[in-house]
């Protein structure tokens, strides 16, 4: 009896209460009564819910079912979203709480539905009111068509560093960008020319981050010797140290809106800086491993953090305490990108290129392929995402549909091994029409759109395929 309670009322008494509640959670892992198998509710998966073989439930124990309840079949898509959405949350909580029903009023509604030919149409609640639905196949879900990009190109490799280039930033005014490499120094070159225009030395350690800030002539820069140095550009000198982080510092930020610096650490802690005071205004700790990436934005959250134990956080800035933690992926996040126009952001791992959706982090989808350690992850408004890998491929993605209309493999320069082929970050210019690689060849390669191409010359290869169902 036990198992015949499970096995056919379980799909029942776990029906979500809201469309909401779809996401990341799934049923128990059982058959309903028409064999048709349920997908097991793994740990940070997200399933969609599929209600199947529903029958409905007395309002409570030991109450007989109506004469409209007994011949409900299987409910159509959109009747079994409205019944679950027309269900109050607190009735849906007691309902999810409550025992089975007697057996043998159990028994009656299961002998009920298999007696029922296939298709006879079923009466379902949609609004509160019952009407007839015809019984329909549910449509699997395709991938909408991708908006079509033109390919990019290499145009120019830059060659200066003696060692990995592992950071890269445009200024504002878009004349002129930065690289920071493991041969300690900090370079800026002319974005138009490729020409060396300076090298700034201090560091004395790989340089991992550096960024211009849009609000004050300074440049950013922080590196593996725990070092967080601002220096003024019309002096091409360092005028600030932050000092406060216990390891190697992998990454760096600014606020978009007020004077507030973010860093992260290899010690697990992010850290917000006040850039005229130095003042260390919060320790954004909670991760269990480094620290690899971090993002500023003006809307809330206002800091997100990616890190070596696999998880995402979303942090609350005033407060300096975590609002949200996503730990749907299952390896280090290196990289996170947010979009410069919807309220959406991307993270990049070996397992996964995921997207989420503002201020809760709401999965949205995977973008599969790119099987490989994911270092940089960079979005332009056109809806390109640019992914760049430690074994030197690079793919870019329709940000919309999450189709990959290309892939890159850049040759290293001549004298490099092969093996020194590692993309470490990227980013587009200001005006979006350039796209700048740093590598571990010790060069900057430079990438364009290909002028040449149109849809008939570069046609997308896309078919409304199936949708496999998202799964974490």
């Amino acid at each position: 009896m036990a198992i015949k309670l499970r096995n056919e009322y379980g799909p029942v008494l776990h029906m979500p209460s809201s469309k909401e509640n779809f996401k990341e959670k799934g049923p128990q892992n059982a058959s309903d009564s028409y064999g048709h198998k349920q997908y097991p509710a793994n740990q940070g998966q997200e399933v969609e819910y599929l209600v199947t073989g529903t029958h409905p439930y007395p309002p409570g124990p030991g109450v007989a079912l109506t004469a409209d309840t007994k011949i409900q079949r299987m409910p159509s898509e959109s009747a079994a979203q409205s019944l679950a959405v027309a269900l109050p949350p607190s009735q849906a909580r007691v309902d999810a709480n409550r025992s089975a029903p007697a057996g043998g009023e159990f028994r009656h509604s299961g002998a009920s539905e298999r007696s029922q030919p296939a298709g006879m149409t079923s009466v379902v609640m949609e609004g509160g009111n019952a009407k007839n639905s015809a019984l329909m196949a549910k449509k699997a879900p395709t991938m909408p068509k991708p908006q079509w990009h033109p390919p990019w190109k290499l145009y120019r490799v830059i060659s200066g560093h003696l060692g990995w280039v592992r950071c890269i930033a445009v200024e504002p005014g878009n004349q002129w960008f930065v690289t920071g490499s493991a041969d300690r120094t900090i370079k800026i070159w002319d974005l138009a020319s490729g020409k060396l225009k300076l090298s700034l030395t201090g560091h004395i350690s790989t340089v991992r981050g550096v960024i211009v800030s849009t609000r004050s002539p300074y440049l950013f820069s922080c590196g593996e010797d725990k070092q967080v140095k601002c220096w003024d550009l019309e002096y091409n000198k360092v005028i600030r140290h932050y000092h406060g982080h216990l390891s190697a510092v992998y990454g760096l930020d600014l606020h978009p809106t007020i004077d507030v610096l973010v860093t992260c650490s290899r010690d697990s802690t992010a850290r917000i800086w006040d850039v005229r005071t130095k003042a260390s205004v919060h320790t954004l700790s909670g991760h269990t491993n480094a620290v690899a990436t971090v993002r500023c934005q003006a809307a809330e959250p206002q800091i997100i953090t990616g890190s070596h134990d696999t998880t995402i956080r979303l942090w609350d800035l005033v407060a300096g305490k975590t609002r949200v933690t996503l730990t749907n992926h299952k390896k280090s996040v290196r990289a996170v990108v947010l979009h410069p126009r919807h309220y959406t952001f991307a993270s990049g791992s070996p397992d996964n290129i995921k997207q989420w959706k503002f201020p809760d982090g709401s999965f949205i989808q995977n973008l599969s392929g790119h099987n490989a350690i994911i270092n940089t992850l960079t979005v332009n408004s056109d809806g390109v995402l640019v992914s760049g890998a430690d074994n030197g491929t690079m793919h870019l993605w329709d940000w919309r549909t999450g189709y990959n209309f290309q892939r890159v493999h850049a040759a290293v320069q001549p004298g490099s091994l092969d093996s020194e082929s590692g993309i470490f970050a990227c980013a587009f210019d200001q005006s979006e029409s350039r796209l700048l690689t740093a590598e571990a060849d010790k060069t900057i390669k430079v990438y364009r759109e290909d002028d040449t191409a149109t849809e008939e010359t570069h046609p997308v290869s896309w078919k409304p395929e199936i949708i496999k169902r998202k799964r974490f």
